[in-house]
């Protein structure tokens, strides 16, 4: 999937920031954008996390272009450790951020792609909010995971996930 397939603000800010996309990019962003099963195996700084993103992000973006986006979890992404969770919510916060500047410079008007960390850390304030207005991108751990599956009110919240990102 070339850059071109993704909305001329994205590729656009991909190039500036990016170049050009790596191999493990370039060949996952088909099969992901098509909603298949994608296992992503490259050494570290090959652009795993946004061969992951990208493609969903892409999709978030246009249903709030066309006034489409709702409130609820289109993306779960499952991390092995609560640091790296964090980590992975301030590395999508930086391109979301940017991405959404672009927009409105564009004059594009788009609501917020919001994301979300749950870890057992997550005060039970932020988890109520959640549950009122979820985030389009969840990030969490397989504890936590467990927990959202096991609480009736925390699993509706994942029944609309449509990409679920599994870290090592």
């Amino acid at each position: 999937m070339p850059l071109s397939s993704f909305h001329p603000i994205i590729e656009s800010w991909f190039r500036r920031r990016f170049g050009s996309p790596t191999d493990v990019q370039t060949r996952s962003w088909p099969v992901i954008a098509a909603g298949g099963p994608v296992l992503i195996a490259a050494p570290t700084g090959s652009g795993k996390t946004l061969a992951a993103f990208l493609a969903c992000i892409d999709a978030l973006f246009k249903q709030a272009l066309a006034c489409e986006l709702e409130d609820r979890t289109q993306v779960l992404y499952v991390s092995p450790l609560k640091a790296l969770s964090n980590d992975v919510q301030k590395n999508l916060q930086q391109p979301l951020t940017e991405i959404g500047e672009a927009a409105l410079a564009a004059g594009l008007l788009m609501p917020e792609l919001r994301v979300t960390v749950r870890t057992g850390d997550t005060p039970v304030w932020d988890r109520q909010q959640m549950l009122r207005r979820p985030p389009h991108i969840l990030i969490t751990t397989p504890e936590s995971l467990y927990l959202l599956l096991t609480a009736e009110r925390s699993r509706k919240i994942l029944r609309d996930v449509r990409t679920v990102i599994v870290d090592e």
